[in-house]
């Protein structure tokens, strides 16, 4: 189906969760701007991953629905938007009934069985053949977009930057190198061993003369508490913070060492040094997605990316990782950075 670029006024982008999902699903962005000169570009996402968008000067407007509102319901609101062209970045079964009845004339999906009712642009799916990240650019392709930019986004509010600004002074970090440690996965096998990342630090401390900053938020308070009793002095734990507050503390550190998360996404995304913690998640397809960035993996354990969200076995991906591999990537990530 032909598409006049000029024609084009109003696009809605779907991607309902995930808050490392939208982050990454933002690497089309620079992309359709540049195809539709015209267009003012919004987002559709679930009411608590708003923040992940809010303060990106890319997207006209960020519009929210509930997990549990029905699709028909959400799809009349946005037809009162008056959508030229929806893409849905998510697919599955709700969001494909949201933009079957959207009312937009250009309805774009991955040609997902089930679900290709819903779309009259189909884009074949590239996923578990690349990264995540990239997976997005698919449903640009069937739409004539030439892919010149691969950054992912991820803006600061201004009031963020203050208290970044604000605790980095308090706590005399300015002139120390500070390494952010984000102890948070959204799956339980996901997590590294708190007894693994205190040797992390200890070595990352030896090494490279740093502080530490333990960026926590719910659900990592045990994990994060205990990291913190270990090291003493040489470690500083972050307080109760906001996605976005932890986002700006995030910006202002040397290095960030994370679990596959969606802040070690943002990290990445703000174009800070990230080396990703991996077991059993494929970091070909997870990794922290810039040049800047890296991961470590035990790939030699027989059981690596297993996908399951509980380890079966005793975590060996985390427990036997092995410190000197972590030390010896920071260090490069670091001299690249210099």
């Amino acid at each position: 189906m032909k598409i006049n670029p000029d024609r084009i006024k109003k696009i809605l982008c779907i991607k309902p969760r995930g808050i490392g999902d939208i982050v990454l699903s933002t690497i089309i962005l620079d992309n359709l701007h540049l195809h539709f000169p015209n267009a003012k570009i919004d987002y559709l996402t679930e009411h608590f991953a708003k923040t992940a968008l809010m303060n990106n000067p890319l997207i006209n407007k960020v519009l929210t629905m509930h997990k549990t509102e029905l699709p028909l319901k959400v799809a009349l609101r946005i037809r009162k938007e008056k959508y030229d062209l929806i893409i849905d970045l998510w697919s599955n079964p709700r969001s494909a009934q949201i933009t079957f009845f959207s009312g937009a004339r250009f309805r774009v999906g991955y040609a997902y069985r089930g679900r290709k009712y819903a779309y009259n642009i189909l884009g074949t799916s590239g996923k578990g053949k690349v990264h995540s990240a990239e997976h997005n650019l698919e449903l640009l392709k069937p739409l004539g977009i030439h892919t010149f930019s691969k950054n992912i986004h991820y803006y600061l509010g201004d009031i963020e930057r203050l208290f970044a600004d604000e605790y980095f002074s308090n706590n005399k970090l300015n002139d120390q190198i500070v390494f952010g440690i984000i102890p948070a996965g959204g799956w339980d096998s996901k997590r590294c061993d708190k007894i693994k990342w205190v040797e992390i630090c200890k070595d990352s401390i030896k090494n490279f003369n740093c502080k530490i900053l333990v960026l926590w938020g719910p659900g990592d308070e045990s994990d994060a508490e205990f990291i913190k009793n270990n090291l003493g002095d040489d470690c500083l734990l972050a307080p109760k913070s906001t996605l976005e507050q932890m986002a700006a503390l995030i910006s202002k550190c040397n290095v960030v060492i994370a679990n596959d998360s969606g802040p070690m996404h943002i990290s990445a995304a703000l174009k800070v040094p990230t080396l990703g913690i991996f077991g059993p998640t494929n970091p070909k397809a997870h990794r922290p997605y810039s040049s800047n960035s890296d991961y470590v993996i035990k790939e030699d354990l027989f059981c690596i990316i297993c996908n399951k969200l509980i380890c079966p076995y005793q975590h060996e991906c985390m427990t036997e990782l092995d410190v000197n591999v972590v030390t010896g990537k920071i260090k490069v990530l670091l001299n690249e950075k210099n």
